[in-house]
């Protein structure tokens, strides 16, 4: 049998590359993120979990394959929905591997529920949430007052539905005062600003009733009015909030959540405030009717005094007061009397008193009592003088025998107390070596030395 070479024929073994596992992941990666990296993937999620970070991670799955995926926060923040297990979605993202595992999964930039739209199950799950906290309960609404005397109003100062609002304000109702906080109705931050004058018009409450209007529009125009965020501060408001947002057919959460919904923002000023006209025809109905009323209880009242008068019993009791009052002047008359003749013994009693009085020498009286006073004073002073003196010789034999007993008069004999250099008093020549510093204390200064065999050295401080 013919060799290769033989038949012609020149054949070589491929070089072997190996790889390592990184670079190998590292390269299908990039092959399959240049081939697949704009694809669009349908399936039902599962394994959804929702992490701390802010990133979204589940699984894409059909009847036959699955395959991961997970949606970064940069993008999960953008979805009007919350992804749940067993919906049916339509993904826009990024095939890709996992190098850590080596997983297949899909990076997802867009998310969007199958059949329906993401900002009608974004509304149909807020809606359930908020109604299963009761935030839509009957019983939680506050009443409008019929006749608010101011009016807060939340909305854009170039809205239409504005001017609308203010144009029917000044018709029913001219003395309305009206306050405006100016927001953006449509955008990522007109939640959050629409919000801000709700919440200024609760703290400042220089309001009796606030409106939050928008006019029409799509429901991305609207959507501003399903966040949560501002269905929870519109709840939570003390002051009565009516929703005025978008046409008579459109429902928003913030509908939901208010304490009363007008159709168009120009009926919630229909609504909100009566009209003078409504406010004095029923002023004047009310005057009418208690008029009429006063009329009537007057003509009964007349009528029942007239069927007393001719009764024989109210002539009796007529007698009964006559005779009454007669008595009762009688007794006015003696009272009189009596106080006459009182004040008349209180005078005589007066004058006898004033007659006794001039007879009697005060000036006598308080003479006598001056002298006696006199004597005891000087009584006292000369008992003072003896005993002060007692006392100060008493104290000059305390004050004797206490310098007796003083050290300092010790010292004044000429005796000294030594202290080594610690301060410590010396009591036997033992306590001290050749070198150490004393001192003495003399009745009159200080002197220190050094111990010495010989000599002592003395400096007088």
């Amino acid at each position: 049998m013919a060799s290769n070479d033989q038949l012609g024929f020149s054949f070589k073994p491929p070089d072997r590359r190996i790889f390592t596992v990184r670079d190998l992941v590292a390269a299908v990666r990039t092959h399959i993120e240049r081939e697949y990296g704009d694809a669009w993937v349908e399936g039902e999620i599962s394994n959804f979990r929702a992490h701390g970070s802010g990133h979204l991670y589940f699984t894409l799955k059909d009847q036959n394959s699955q395959i991961r995926a997970v949606m970064f926060r940069s993008q999960a923040r953008l979805l009007r929905f919350r992804p749940e297990n067993g919906m049916q979605v339509v993904l826009r993202g990024r095939v890709t591997i996992y190098e850590d595992r080596g997983e297949l999964q899909i990076s997802a930039e867009y998310l969007e529920p199958k059949g329906a739209g993401a900002l009608q199950v974004a509304f149909e799950q807020l809606k359930a949430k908020l109604e299963a906290e009761g935030l839509f309960n009957a019983e939680r609404k506050k009443v409008i007052p019929t006749l608010p005397r101011r009016i807060g109003i939340v909305t854009s100062p170039q809205a239409a539905a504005l001017h609308d609002i203010l144009n029917i304000l000044l018709r029913r109702h001219h003395t309305a005062s009206v306050l405006i906080f100016p927001a953006q109705v449509q955008g990522e931050a007109a939640g959050a600003e629409v919000s801000a004058g709700v919440r200024y018009f609760n703290k400042a409450r220089s309001v009796d009733v606030i409106i939050v209007a928008r006019g029409g529009g799509s429901a991305e125009d609207l959507a501003t009015f399903n966040n949560e965020a501002l269905a929870r501060v519109i709840a939570a408001s003390e002051i009565p909030v009516i929703s005025a947002v978008g046409h008579e057919t459109d429902f928003t959460i913030v509908d939901f959540v208010a304490d009363l919904r007008a159709p168009t923002p120009s009926a919630a000023a229909e609504l909100v405030i009566r009209s003078r006209q409504e406010v004095e025809a029923q002023a004047e109905g009310l005057r009418q009717r208690l008029v009429r009323a006063v009329r009537y209880r007057l003509l009964m009242g007349l009528q029942a005094l007239t069927e007393l008068a001719q009764h024989g019993a109210f002539g009796r009791i007529v007698d009964v007061i006559n005779r009454r009052q007669q008595r009762l002047d009688d007794l006015k008359n003696r009272l009189d009397r009596a106080e006459r003749q009182i004040l008349e013994q209180h005078r005589r009693h007066l004058e006898a008193a004033a007659a006794a009085v001039r007879h009697y020498d005060v000036r006598r009286m308080l003479a006598g009592i001056h002298q006696e006073l006199d004597s005891r004073v000087a009584a006292l002073a000369a008992t003072t003088r003896t005993l002060l003196l007692r006392q100060r010789g008493t104290l000059n034999q305390l004050v004797g025998q206490l310098e007796a007993l003083s050290p300092l008069a010790i010292l004044d004999r000429g005796y000294a107390l030594v202290f080594d250099s610690a301060g410590e008093l010396l009591k036997d020549a033992a306590q001290v070596k050749t070198g150490d510093e004393i001192s003495a204390r003399l009745a009159k200064g200080t002197v220190t030395a050094t111990v010495s065999p010989r000599n002592r050295n003395r400096q007088q401080n």
